[in-house]
């Protein structure tokens, strides 16, 4: 279709008669926000857009969004979003669901979909919490979290989802907080606009049932000190003077103050292609490191699934004198009744 002819959406457009129905003051109110402007950007009609879930608050996501949606199954939400693009490859297609939905009972399906390189987007909102089922210890809830189903502190080592990510190949890859919301819509539309699968961890607070898991990350004071912004091809600093930075030695990363002996040519420059990098970058863990938020790494080149798909098919139609599945069903002796 012509520019001509698409709408001139707002985000507003984007907004349901549905009552939405998260507790006061849930980070998932600031990603369906900067949903709506993404969706409003991107150039194509509502009905070129599809938003699948699976179980879980962050999963009445497609009743928010005023485009074409499907509220799935528990896990199954990036298996249905892939028969979805390969049965129309010109939709776009977004799945939102938690920690819990993708990681637990659908880690299976989001790391298939993950080495893939499906054309769709996944958004992890990721709480360290089961929140719908009031209050669970999650895939990603650190060791001795104590919660209803482990009240003496759980024993599990938490899953790492952009370890996971980059270990799939992953082809775009970010991170970003559910209090910046221009940064999360940045990211967001950038990962809509990628072809292959785009995969962002967002930072969300579960105010009800896992309040301030991420303040250390998301709190003005403290933010500067605990976050890296990663900028292609800058250099990786931080902290509130930016006086901080990240330097390699050998294979290790330290962090290094700015300053004497220290300048920013000694640190890492951030580049979006190196995946050693990005694989560095997912091991940095407050205290100890900054934990890095924007674009890890960035592969525009790799040929997605659904387009080798449909080339797979075209070629083997074209071997066969354009005969197609249908026609092998219709056969030779059959007729049409009028």
């Amino acid at each position: 279709m012509s520019d001509a002819t698409l709408p001139e959406y707002k985000a507003k457009d984007f907004a349901t008669n549905q009552d939405v129905r998260w507790c006061p003051g849930c980070g998932d109110y600031a990603v369906l926000t900067a949903m709506k402007k993404v969706c409003a950007g991107l150039g194509v009609r509502k009905e070129e857009l599809v938003f699948v879930s699976g179980i879980g608050c962050a999963a009445r996501f497609p009743y928010y969004m005023d485009t074409y949606g499907a509220h799935t199954i528990h896990g199954r939400a990036p298996a249905f979003a892939t028969g979805i693009k390969l049965a129309n490859p010109d939709l776009t297609v977004f799945v939102v669901s938690g920690d819990g939905d993708l990681l637990s009972i659908g880690g299976n399906h989001t790391i298939h979909a993950l080495r893939r390189n499906m054309d769709i987007n996944i958004v992890l909102l990721n709480n360290k919490i089961y929140g719908l089922t009031k209050g669970q210890y999650s895939p990603t809830s650190e060791v001795g979290k104590v919660t209803k189903s482990t009240p003496y502190g759980s024993l599990d080592a938490p899953l790492n989802p952009l370890a996971i990510a980059v270990a799939s190949g992953c082809t775009y890859i970010a991170r970003t907080l559910d209090v910046d919301v221009k940064n999360m819509t940045a990211l967001l539309d950038r990962g809509a606009k990628h072809k292959g699968t785009s995969f962002v961890e967002v930072y969300q607070d579960c105010n009800v049932f896992n309040h301030q898991a991420w303040f250390y990350a998301s709190q003005k004071d403290t933010r500067p000190e605990n976050t890296l912004m990663l900028e292609h091809g800058n250099p990786m600093i931080f902290g509130k003077d930016s006086d901080k930075g990240i330097r390699r030695v050998g294979e290790k990363i330290e962090v290094v103050e700015l300053g004497g002996d220290v300048t920013e040519d000694d640190l890492v420059i951030h580049d979006e292609r190196n995946l050693e990098i990005a694989f560095q970058l997912t091991q940095m863990f407050s205290p100890e490191f900054p934990e890095p938020m924007g674009v890890l790494y960035c592969n525009p080149d790799q040929p997605t699934y659904n387009d080798l798909l449909h080339e797979q098919v075209d070629d083997v139609i074209e071997k066969h004198d354009g005969k197609t599945l249908q026609s092998l069903v219709t056969g030779n002796n059959t007729w049409t009744v009028e």
